[in-house]
């Protein structure tokens, strides 16, 4: 019996067992184990258990077949933990540990026989490639699964049984095309090897005009020979397979979708959407883990950004400006992952906030004047609470005479006026070398004479550099940064300046903290989906090592709504920040009734 393991590159690995001493590996129907992939021979490979021994010969296959790195070139000998690459796969055996190690000879000197013989000796010694062995009948075990040995355990110790955890089971039909997907899009790699293509003269419409074309003819020779049900709708497939082969999959109906705000891929069979501030699971599906890496890959190639093994993690940008995660095995134990923040065509304004209810029009105002005051704002939330939105909504209020230099790592924001300069940070390239982290464009942005500098999100040492220009002449600034309330923000914001590697007393960064930053917008996420501006908070200086803080404004939640929405009010606590006085003593008209209970 041979005991398989199968793994893709970037997908999960699975095990295979097989009641014969002979398997063959390759593209078509007809192999034991079939790759459907467009770098594996029709007949790439034979794994063949003669005499104890397991050994893999290259079936004159067109990529060769690799044991360990090494791109073999007669019958070699494998052993449990050699590595057997086939195109994009890994094959190794698996199960006990080598018979050849285990095997000992018989009283007579002979050797244990095989379970099942084959019809020619594979000689292993011998240089010469043996000729292909007759085809066996196939014979495909099912998928072993972990089990604990109740004799390895005492009769006193009572093993519980582990809890079972439920499964999507999907939907038959589901399945099935996934299946023809796949199946389509494995032909239609055959058919035009789209790996070799030359996009640059090709162009995006020929490219995908000549695609559609292929899969349209590979589509009507399957009707023809009654391998596509009557339930298939052809017009979907053929997008479908289009999608998956030169676009992002069934990510593409997601994108085009205007009330779906986020997209998250837990793996190939599995896609939640946020619509509405809810998330839902969609009945769509990637056809393969494959398939998942192969959109990855065609997000991050255009920005110079790469992922593999060596670097399974990356964040990057779509052509429209969505927000990109992704995240690949080993780290993703299910397969691929991705998380897209899609980018809103149209900025909120705050007109809209405000109808949207998740600010009033007396904090809006306010807001306004912070900005005119060149007071500067850190804007605190938890992941996805609307820091971006807020943020984009506040440069609004710069003026059109100042010069903007905005830092982010993946660039989303979306600024109005014209005098301003977008910077992105860069990842390290192949050989770890050439990366431009957040904190040097930062310092970098203090010699282009800013007026304004705004940071996407401190998340580390860049704070410090962002306090010391905030306390240098940089009035004005933006930033946002990770955290539940005020408070949080001002301990965070402390444990940023100390990533930065300088040794400085705990005082003198709060010293730093107290006289840079003037106003704290913090933002929630509630959970019938809704985002609100709960606290607006003046730090208002330093008193025996603890800054203080004043709120100006905050969310009264009061329970909730018959339908589960959050219920509440906005509360403006009678306090009126400092800088409101000395703009009423230079004489600037303030409107002092939005201080006023709500």
């Amino acid at each position: 019996m041979l005991s398989i393991k199968i793994s893709e590159k970037g997908g999960t690995s699975k095990k295979r067992d097989f009641q014969k001493n002979e398997i063959t590996i390759g593209r078509v129907q007809g192999n034991d184990i079939i790759l459907p992939r467009g770098n594996v021979s029709k007949k790439h490979a034979r794994i063949v258990e003669r005499d104890g021994k397991v050994v893999i010969l290259d079936l004159k296959s067109t990529n060769g077949t690799l044991v360990n790195g090494k791109r073999i070139s007669g019958p070699q000998v494998v052993r449990q933990k050699d590595e057997i690459q086939v195109g994009d796969f890994i094959i190794q055996l698996s199960g006990t540990e080598d018979s050849v190690d285990r095997e000992k000879p018989t009283s007579k000197g002979k050797r244990k026989s095989t379970k099942r013989g084959v019809k020619k000796r594979l000689d292993v010694e011998s240089e010469q490639e043996p000729e292909l062995l007759d085809d066996f009948d196939e014979m495909d075990g099912e998928v072993s699964s972990t089990s604990i040995d109740s004799e390895s355990v005492p009769a006193s110790v009572e093993v519980p049984e582990p809890p079972k955890r439920k499964k999507r089971k999907l939907d038959p039909k589901l399945a099935k095309y996934s299946e023809l997907q796949r199946d389509v899009h494995s032909r239609l790699i055959e058919y035009l090897d789209l790996r070799r293509l030359d996009l640059e003269q090709l162009g995006d419409d020929e490219l995908w005009d000549q695609t559609e074309r292929a899969i349209r003819n590979i589509i009507v020779q399957m009707e023809t020979d009654g391998e596509i049900e009557d339930w298939v709708d052809i017009e979907v497939l053929v997008k479908d397979v289009i999608n998956e082969a030169l676009g992002l999959g069934p990510l593409e109906d997601f994108l085009a979708d205007p009330s779906i705000s986020e997209i998250m891929v837990n793996h190939s069979k599995q896609i939640y959407v946020e619509r509405d501030g809810k998330l839902i699971m969609s009945d769509k599906i990637f056809s393969s883990d494959h398939a998942v890496l192969g959109v990855i890959e065609r997000i991050v190639a255009p920005i110079g950004r790469r992922i593999d093994e060596s670097s399974p993690m990356v964040d990057a940008r779509l052509k429209d400006g969505s927000r990109v995660n992704a995240i690949i095995p080993p780290l993703a134990l299910k397969g691929p992952c991705i998380t897209i923040r899609k980018f809103k065509k149209e900025a909120l304004s705050v007109a809209q906030l405000v109808r949207y209810g998740s600010l009033t029009p007396g904090m809006s105002e306010f807001m306004e004047m912070c900005i005119k005051a060149r007071k500067n704002v850190l804007v605190s939330g938890g992941t996805g609470s609307g820091k971006t939105t807020t943020l984009n909504c506040l440069s609004s209020y710069i003026p059109e005479s100042e010069r903007i230099v905005t830092v982010e790592d993946a660039a989303e924001l979306q600024v109005l006026q014209d005098h301003w300069v977008s910077l992105e940070s860069r990842p390290p390239n192949i050989e770890g070398t050439g990366e431009i982290n957040i904190r040097d464009l930062v310092r970098n942005c203090l010699r282009m004479r800013p007026d304004r500098i705004i940071v996407g999100e401190c998340r580390g040492g860049e704070a410090l550099d962002m306090l010391q220009a905030m306390n240098t002449g940089h009035d004005g600034s933006l930033t946002t940064i990770h955290a539940n309330t005020p408070r949080d923000a001002l301990s965070r914001l402390e444990t940023m300046v100390l990533m930065a590697g300088m040794d400085l007393p705990v005082r003198a960064i709060r010293e730093q903290v107290a006289s840079a930053v003037d106003i704290i917008i913090q933002q929630t996420r509630f959970s019938d989906g809704t985002r609100k501006v709960t606290y607006i908070s003046e730090v208002t200086g330093l008193e025996v090592d603890i800054i203080t803080l004043q709120d100006i404004f905050y969310y009264k939640q009061e329970g909730f709504e018959a339908d589960n929405t959050v219920k509440g009010r906005y509360v403006a606590t009678g306090f009126i920040p400092k800088f409101y006085d000395d703009l009423q003593k230079r004489g600037i008209p303030v409107n002092m009734d939005i201080f006023r209970e709500q």
